[in-house]
């Protein structure tokens, strides 16, 4: 009985496990164990393993492993850990103060060194501290473009120095400034390469020097003064096309940090033009097809290799700036301002600013850029090991929290404001080369960094008392370790009993093929040592089962889709249904709730229920409940004639009313308060309401009882309309025509009088506006006549 129980709950806990991840994995050791997840564990108890289980099941969830029978004590479980190596709190510096410290000496990030041990599947977490420093110290170098085109600009810049050292002599104490200059590749179509152009490449009487690529023109420096002295001896140059080549120059600044002078402080390049950029591929057109090397190439302060080597790409350039914590001031003409804003979203930590068109605000550009550049913080990591994730999770100022891409950055920081972030790293697998990595979080911008070293834990501490060659494994094939044996290569079994060799053997395959046929393990499995060791599926609620592997809990019928209907289990490929269902497929519902009519008959009396769904056996009914009749009269009309023979004695079934209509028994009432009432009854009840041919109503009510008993009960008087009253109408007929003749009269009266009153109007003002001819009669002839004499002189 002991052991029968002990079998069933083994197998029940197996079943359990058999879905997680762990048991999935079929680990061979401890190392492989804990590597799969975090919530694995490995059982070293050398006698947890029962009659036929194999390693792997010793790698479970320490739930399940406790279960099982393995006590706390020998489960395998290593947990991560971080431990800070360095711990230097941030600097509180005011400005004020007399003692100034160097660069080295000041630390704005907390802390600068940790240990992580990661186990695979753990994620680690640790804070990150940021406080921005007053008085830090910064190192500007002022790179201008010296085409033709910025002459007016070159004067503005000649008294740079003092006036941008006594501005910087706000934010910090110890500030140092550089000046470098820029043409263009020294070879054609950039420039003209004639002898009198490479000598003075302007036009008209304009004096300007060689063409050149990139010149270191001062180091950085303390000295203003030194800078306006130098930068007021230098002059214009000139070349052919619009873009610039600034970007070799950018390079050559970024890289060439010993001869700049760059110290580790904050890093400003200060770039100036007013005219676009070549970069990566324009050199072709030179003949120029190297790529970029990113290495230093100045002698004697100028840039050599511009004719050798073609224009930095722009991702060559972000590298570069970043790597040597650079930040990267863009000061343009309004006309340009579109494109560098372009490149501005592709360099990290860089502003851009609107250059006046002779850069008379070009020191008000580089305040309020390097406010903009200070005031946000953005960490970034090196690349990381294979298989080695990092999240960030910003606390800004006021509380304000970012994550995601927006949990690398603080922005609106001022001088003095601490903001930190929660920095997680987790890996998911050791690494193939070592045990050991290192990566480094910096702030970009900035010179100092945090270095992480990551030591993975891919073995168990049990592993360290490893036995080799071990007597337990099979005389020496194995090292016997945490409880199991390790195999030496090319043995396998849990005791290394077996050799890899031997696995395909007729002799050991025999015992594997079920009925003496020619499958060898059912096709579910492989044959080890002469025992099936089944397949595990991709889903791990699947699982093939059997001496044989011939069993299965996936290949049962199925119904709507669903194993077993969803009513039931699988077991080796037929359906156990649930209770109330039965059929292959567990598709068919013993329960017939499903299949009651309103009346609360099932199927409406008219059908059986089958698997939970009425088939109906009359064909004229129809519906899930077999209470559908399309082509059937309604109850009321369905009895009206023989209700109204047998009450009545009237109706088209007078005549055959006895033979007809006598399936229901009849009961008469007084009124139809009598009637009987639904709420009265425990059986479905109608009640209808007719009319006969001599439009009087008739009601009742029409019952079943018992599905055979038929009731009708109707009220014994008819409801018959009254007779119309004739002398009313005739007199309210005669009494309307009356009144509408007079009313006609009337109308025309009053409209011939308007017509008359009309007509004598217009007459009256027609007289009044005739008017008599009082001129001569065109018939009359005088009776005198008047005679001249045209000789009279009037003597």
């Amino acid at each position: 009985m002991g052991n029968r129980l002990w079998l069933f709950l083994t197998k029940y806990c197996f079943f359990l496990s058999e879905g997680s991840d762990c048991i999935k994995a079929n680990a061979q050791s401890c190392g492989e164990c804990i590597q799969v997840a975090e919530k694995c564990g490995w059982c070293t108890d050398a006698d947890f393993l029962k009659q036929g289980e194999s390693k792997s099941a010793r790698c479970d969830e320490l739930k399940s492993l406790i279960t099982k029978g393995c006590s706390k004590a020998k489960i395998e479980n290593p947990r991560g850990s971080i431990s800070i190596d360095k711990d230097k709190p941030v600097t509180n510096r005011k400005k004020d103060v007399a003692e100034k410290l160097k660069p080295d000496q000041i630390t704005q990030i907390q802390p600068q060194k940790l240990s992580l041990n990661l186990r695979s599947g753990e994620a680690q977490t640790f804070k990150l501290k940021f406080k921005r420093a007053e008085d830090y110290p910064i190192d500007l170098y002022y790179l201008m473009d010296l085409s033709f085109s910025m002459k007016d600009d070159l004067e503005n810049v000649k008294n740079l120095g003092t006036d941008l050292m006594r501005e910087m002599q706000e934010i910090t104490s110890d500030f140092r400034i550089g000046f470098g200059s820029f043409v263009e590749k020294t070879v054609m179509p950039y420039i003209s390469t004639t002898p009198a152009r490479l000598l003075n490449p302007c036009t008209s009487n304009e004096n300007c020097t060689s063409p050149f690529s990139y010149k270191n023109v001062l180091r950085l420096t303390e000295n203003g003064q030194k800078f306006n002295s130098l930068v007021s001896k230098q002059q214009i140059s000139g070349n052919l096309d619009s873009p610039e080549g600034g970007f070799d120059a950018i390079m050559q600044v970024a890289v060439c940090g010993d001869a700049i002078g760059w110290r580790n402080v904050t890093r400003l390049l200060v770039f100036s033009t007013d005219a676009g950029f070549h970069f990566a591929g324009d050199g072709k057109l030179g003949g120029i097809v190297l790529p970029n090397d990113g290495k230093c190439h100045l002698e004697n302060n100028m840039y050599t290799m511009s004719h050798y080597y073609d224009y930095p790409s722009i991702a060559h350039l972000v590298q570069k700036l970043s790597d040597n914590n650079i930040q990267t001031i863009f000061a343009v003409t309004e006309e340009f301002q579109p494109v560098y804003k372009e490149l501005k979203n592709l360099i990290p930590k860089s502003a851009v600013g609107t250059l006046s068109s002779n850069s008379s605000n070009v020191i008000k550009l580089i305040i309020d850029s390097y406010n903009s550049l200070s005031s946000e913080v953005i960490l970034e990591n090196n690349k990381v090991p294979d298989g080695v994730s990092i999240k960030y999770k910003s606390i800004c100022k006021n509380g304000v929290v970012g994550t995601g891409e927006n949990g690398r950055k603080c922005s609106n920081i001022s001088i003095g404001d601490e903001v930190s972030f929660d920095i997680t790293i987790e890996s998911q697998k050791c690494p193939s080369k070592g045990k050991s990595e290192t990566i480094r979080i910096k702030p970009l911008g900035f010179n100092e960094d945090v270095e992480i070293v990551l030591n993975f834990i891919c073995e168990c501490e049990c592993s360290k008392g490893g036995e080799p060659l071990s007597k337990i494994c099979h005389n020496g094939n194995g090292t016997f370790e945490c409880g199991a044996c390790r195999c030496n290569d090319g043995r396998i079994g849990r005791l290394c009993e077996c050799s890899t060799d031997e696995v395909r053997t007729d002799d050991l395959d025999g015992n594997c093929r079920k009925d003496n046929g020619t499958d060898i393990c059912s096709n579910n499995g492989d044959c080890v040592c002469g025992t099936c060791e089944c397949k595990k599926r991709e889903n791990p609620e699947e699982r093939y089962s059997g001496k044989f592997c011939e069993c299965d809990n996936f290949n049962c019928d199925r119904s709507n889709n669903k194993l077993c209907g969803g009513h039931g289990r699988c077991e080796c490929r037929v359906c156990i249904c649930d209770a109330n269902y039965t059929g292959s497929a567990c598709d068919c519902s013993l329960d017939t709730s499903t299949c009651l009519a309103a009346n609360k008959q099932i199927c409406n009396g008219r059908g059986t229920c089958e698997c939970g769904v009425c088939k109906c056996t009359n064909p004229k009914f129809q519906g899930p409940t077999c209470e559908i009749c399309p082509t059937c009269p309604g109850v009321c009309a369905e009895h009206k004639e023989c209700v109204q023979c047998r009450a009545f004695e009237t109706g088209e079934k007078k005549d055959t009313c006895q033979r007809d209509c006598t399936y229901f028994n009849l009961i008469r009432v007084k009124d139809r308060d009598k009637l009987p009432q639904p709420a009265d009854q425990s059986y479905p009840l109608s009640h209808c309401k007719e009319r006969d041919a001599n439009d009087c109503w008739f009601y009742y009510t029409y019952a079943v009882r018992n599905d055979t008993m038929r009731e009708v009960y109707v009220v014994e008087t008819l409801e018959c309309p009254a007779g119309p009253d004739i002398i009313p109408i005739v007199a309210g007929v005669v009494a309307g025509i009356v009144l509408i003749g007079l009313a006609l009269l009337l109308i025309w009266k009053l409209l011939m009088i308007i017509h008359d009153r009309r007509e004598f109007a217009k007459f009256e003002k027609e007289k009044m506006n005739a008017k008599w001819d009082t001129g001569e009669n065109p018939i009359y002839k005088s009776a005198v006549t008047t005679v001249v004499n045209p000789k009279y002189e009037g003597k």
